[in-house]
């Protein structure tokens, strides 16, 4: 077997900023030393940019994406004890953000195949206190969007997207047209965390919308409810995108779709690679949109998946389990969650699922060591 000759990670953000350093270095130090920090001309310029790569009207920067889903549901008006319908099969923010603002987080099933959010289980769970559906664009790619936006119109529902892991994906419609992932909603949220495919070097986030009045109250929220210095019109919380990871993320943003490229490249070459072993199943790539890869995520079938892990570790390969235990069975939601509703899909994904290193510097004897590893122990 082939060995490799530097350590393998889930994602390279080291030898990802050594391509880049001296632009990165560069915007670092600008920042520094014109010491504008917070709302620097760097937070500008990164909006400016973001809202043309995503053809959008208003980019709303903030500190990080959980700060994004709250900024969101709070300038939409959501008031406790309305109900919102998410996935269940998801990182703990979206439902976390429904339940802190003591709104009923309504959880529903995903598909087998894309991981994504169900629609027929979306349909199933509107009630007269369902106000909002929050899809969340799991692994790299989109919801199905467009029944989801026929739900929403249908009851009257706002649709805010968790695009935290998709960002850069296109969503296609039946008449042929498309938008990128987070602009499809009512209002779109991003999380910028540094292992994201646009990650910052600490936390950061923002939110996207065609609305201009929505636009207005998102940043009077991120930024303690002012409309100007000393005018507070709302409640707000204090979120603000400071000027050094909006520097970096304005560096990095020219290079996302790059990114994007090497992401599918290194997809390809585990596909084909695994597509032969009935014990092993690929991602699945949605017909309406096309994946950005932030994860690489497997189903083991008659695979002892800790011991597959195990395995991977032995050989210094990393792997992770996104997600082990489903939403409704984590003890700080039980309370908030439709209790004693079975979720199939969710239980065996979380049983099922592996994921493998997936970022843009991996090369072929790479990836040939990590598919040469898994396929000797799942064979």
């Amino acid at each position: 077997m082939v060995k490799v000759s530097r350590n393998i990670q889930m994602v390279d953000l080291v030898s990802q900023y050594e391509k880049i350093k001296p632009e990165m270095d560069a915007a670092i130090q600008e920042v520094i030393q014109s010491a504008r920090f917070i709302n620097g001309p760097s937070v500008k310029e990164f909006q400016s940019d973001l809202e043309k790569y995503l053809e959008v009207k208003y980019v709303i920067p903030c500190a990080n994406g959980t700060d994004a889903l709250q900024i969101a549901m709070m300038a939409l008006g959501l008031k406790r004890g309305d109900e919102v319908i998410t996935a269940n099969f998801t990182f703990a923010a979206t439902v976390e953000t429904i339940a802190f603002l003591g709104l009923v987080p309504v959880l529903v099933d995903v598909c087998a195949d894309t991981f994504n959010i169900d629609i027929k289980e979306i349909e199933k769970a509107i009630t007269p206190k369902t106000k909002a559906i929050v899809p969340v664009h799991l692994f790299g790619q989109c919801a199905d969007m467009e029944p989801i936006l026929a739900l929403a119109k249908n009851h009257q529902l706002f649709v805010i997207e968790d695009t935290a892991q998709a960002i850069g994906a296109n969503y296609t419609f039946a008449d042929g047209t498309t938008k990128k992932a987070g602009t499809i909603g009512t209002i779109g949220t991003t999380s910028f965390f540094p292992s994201k495919n646009l990650g910052a070097y600490g936390d950061a986030g923002a939110l996207y919308t065609n609305d201009e009045a929505l636009a207005v109250k998102c940043r009077m929220i991120a930024n303690h409810g002012q409309s100007k210095q000393y005018h507070y019109e709302v409640l707000g919380v204090n979120s603000r995108l400071d000027s050094i990871q909006a520097a970096i993320l304005k560096v990095k943003l020219k290079y996302l779709d790059e990114y994007a490229v090497a992401r599918n490249k290194a997809a390809t070459y585990y596909d084909k690679a695994f597509s032969g072993n009935p014990k092993i199943a690929i991602p699945v790539r949605g017909k309406n949109s096309t994946h950005v890869f932030h994860q690489y995520t497997l189903k083991l079938n008659g695979v002892d998946r800790d011991k597959l892990k195990e395995h991977l570790a032995s050989k210094a390969i990393p792997s992770m389990i996104y997600y082990p235990v489903a939403l409704h069975s984590q003890k700080a939601y039980r309370h908030s969650v439709n209790e004693g509703k079975k979720y199939p899909v969710t239980d065996q994904l979380c049983a099922s699922v592996i994921s493998l290193p997936m970022h843009t510097e991996l090369d072929e004897q790479t990836l040939k060591y990590i598919t040469d590893s898994v396929l000797e122990f799942a064979k």
